[in-house]
C-alpha cells in the first residue's frame, strides 16, 4: 500500500487471481482499521499545506507523476493485463487516460478564476473564489483499474485536495503500481494514498469518518446508496458514477452496419464490463432481421481469449461469480421465450478461465431479468419494436438509472426528438465518443456530479463569496 508518503505492508494480504488463467499473479497488502486510520490522519494533516500550494507547484508534481506514468507504460499495462485478463490492446485506454488526466487537469485548473458579482446598489464589490473542498475519498470499480483512478486523481490533485484511493480488491495491482510511482517522485505525504481492503467494515470506517469532505465512487447504484448512508456522520459532498441500463434505439432508416459495429464493439470489448455498454437494443421490426444478422455475424467473429500477441476482442469476465450470474440471465431469458442466436456459454475449446462467448439474445421482453438488470457482460439483448410512441416510455423505464443512451437514425429531427425525451446523462447519436475533456455523468439513480471535463473540478472545489465595502463608512455596518 502507499500510505503517508511511503510503501507499506498492511494488517493482512490478499492473493490476486488472473480470471483468464485462474492462476495466482500477485499477493498484495490489504488495510485494516489501523491502516485506514493512518491514511485518514495523514490526509487530514496534508490538507492545510497542500491546499495552499500554488497552482504552479501542483502542476509540477502532476507532471512529474505523468512523466513516471509514461516511463512505466509497459509495467502499468502489464498489471492490468494480468489482474483482470484484459486484452493487451485494451489496456492502453487505461494507461492513456491516467496520462491524459494528469496533463488535462494540470492545465484546466488554471482556467478557474475568481468571478466578479454586480452590486445593485454600487456600495460594495463582490467576488466568488474557488477553494479546495477538503480531503477526498475515492472508491473505484474493477472494470477499468487505471482509467477509474485517473478520473479521480487528476481533478483532486489539481484542486488541492488530498485523496485516499481505495481500488477494488479484485484489481489493486495497477493502482499499487501508481503508489510506487508517487513514492518514487517523493510526492508530499498524504497528498495521494492508495490502499485496498477486503473488509467491508474497514471501507465503512473510511466513509463514516468525519475527515473526508468529498466521497467519490465509480460503482453500482446500491453501493452509492450504501456510501451515502454510511457517510451521513457529517456533511459531505458526493460525486458518483453509478450503474446504467443503456438503451439503443435502432430506427428503420439507421445505418445498420454502423449500429452493429458500435453495439458489438462496446458490448464485447472488455467483456461487456463497461458502465456505458449497450444493454437493451430496441430495433424497428422493419430492419430487425437484417440488423440481427449483422450482430450475430460480429458475435461469432469476435476472438475470445488471453494472448498478448493476438488481436483479442473479448477477454474473461472478472470472476466465477460473475460468469455464473451472466449464465443465469441467459438461461432464464431463453426459458422465458428469448431466442439464443450466438454464444450462451463457454467458447468452444476453452475449458478454463472465466470466459463467456459473445452472446446474442433475440425476442427479449420487458419481463426478463436480462432486460431489467445491467448485465455487465458480453450479452446483446435485442428487443423488437413497432410502435414509436411507446419507445421512449420503454427506454426510460429503468430502475437502475440513466447513464448513457444510443440513437441510430438518419433523420436529424427524429434524433433530436428522442435525445430530448431520453432521461440519460449522455446521448450518443450515430456514433460514440468519450474523452477526458467531455463531461461524463448520469441522471437519477445513475449518479451525481461528473467525471472528466472541467465539471469534475467542481466536485473538489467549494466557492466562497468575498464582499468589500467601497466606502469606509460602510465598514462595521451590515447590509442585508
Amino acid at each position: 500500500m502507499y500510505i503517508d508518503g511511503a510503501l507499506t505492508n498492511g494488517e493482512a494480504v490478499k492473493d490476486i487471481i488472473n480470471p483468464a488463467t485462474e492462476t495466482h499473479v500477485a499477493t498484495v497488502a490489504t488495510a485494516g482499521f489501523k491502516d485506514a486510520g493512518r491514511a485518514l490522519q495523514s490526509a487530514k494533516v496534508a490538507f492545510p499545506s497542500w491546499s495552499k500550494t500554488s497552482i504552479t507547484e501542483r502542476q509540477t508534481w502532476m507532471r512529474q507523476l505523468r512523466d513516471e506514468v509514461v516511463a512505466n507504460e509497459v509495467l502499468l499495462r502489464t498489471c492490468i493485463h494480468h489482474e483482470m485478463g484484459k486484452p493487451w490492446d485494451q489496456t492502453f485506454e487505461d494507461y492513456d487516460r491516467l496520462k491524459v488526466s494528469l496533463e488535462f487537469y494540470a492545465e484546466e485548473i488554471v482556467r478557474f478564476h475568481d468571478v466578479g458579482l454586480v452590486d445593485r446598489a454600487g456600495t460594495h464589490t463582490h467576488r466568488m473564489v474557488y477553494e479546495p473542498a477538503g480531503v477526498a475519498l475515492a472508491f473505484l470499480a474493477w472494470n477499468f483499474p487505471l482509467l477509474n483512478l485517473a478520473f479521480k486523481i487528476g481533478p483532486a490533485m489539481a484542486a488541492g485536495c488530498p485523496i485516499i484511493i481505495r481500488p477494488s480488491e479484485a484489481t489493486p495491482i495497477s493502482a499499487y503500481a501508481v503508489g510506487m510511482l508517487c513514492e518514487k517522485i517523493g510526492l508530499p505525504k498524504g497528498v495521494v494514498q492508495i490502499l485496498c481492503t477486503s473488509s467491508y467494515a474497514v471501507a465503512d470506517a473510511l466513509t463514516a469518518s468525519t475527515i473526508p469532505a468529498v466521497v467519490t465512487l465509480i460503482g453500482s447504484t446500491n453501493t452509492g446508496k450504501h456510501l451515502m448512508r454510511t457517510g451521513a456522520t457529517s456533511i459531505k459532498r458526493y460525486s458518483m458514477e453509478l450503474g446504467g441500463n443503456a438503451p439503443v434505439l435502432v430506427f428503420k432508416d439507421a445505418d445498420l452496419d454502423l449500429a452493429a459495429d458500435i453495439v458489438t464493439g462496446v458490448k464485447f470489448s472488455n467483456a461487456g464490463q463497461i458502465c456505458v455498454s449497450p444493454n437493451r437494443v430496441f430495433v424497428a421490426v422493419d430492419v430487425l432481421d437484417a440488423f440481427t444478422e449483422k450482430v450475430v455475424e460480429r458475435a461469432e467473429a469476435a476472438k475470445v481469449g488471453f494472448d498478448k500477441n493476438s488481436d483479442i476482442q473479448t477477454g474473461p469476465v472478472i470472476d466465477g461469480r460473475a460468469w455464473t450470474r451472466l449464465k443465469g440471465l441467459i438461461d432464464d431469458a431463453v426459458e422465458d421465450g428469448a431466442k439464443l442466436l450466438a454464444g450462451g456459454g463457454r467458447p468452444e475449446g476453452m475449458d478454463s478461465g472465466h470466459f463467456l462467448a459473445p452472446t446474442v439474445l433475440a425476442d427479449v421482453t420487458e419481463t426478463m431479468d436480462v432486460y431489467q438488470q445491467e448485465t455487465f457482460g458480453p450479452i446483446v439483448s435485442i428487443v423488437p419494436f413497432s410502435c414509436e410512441k411507446r419507445l421512449l416510455e420503454m427506454a426510460n423505464d429503468c430502475e437502475v438509472g440513466g447513464l448513457t443512451a444510443y440513437i441510430f437514425t438518419r433523420d436529424l429531427a427524429r434524433a433530436e426528438h428522442y435525445a430530448a425525451g431520453l432521461r440519460y446523462g449522455e446521448i450518443q447519436i450515430n456514433g460514440v465518443k468519450y474523452d477526458i475533456d467531455l463531461p461524463h455523468g448520469g441522471i437519477g439513480q445513475s449518479g451525481i456530479g461528473h467525471d472528466c471535463s472541467s465539471l469534475a473540478l467542481h466536485d473538489y472545489l467549494v466557492q466562497k463569496r468575498i464582499t468589500r465595502a467601497l466606502d469606509h463608512s460602510q465598514f462595521g455596518r451590515v447590509s442585508t
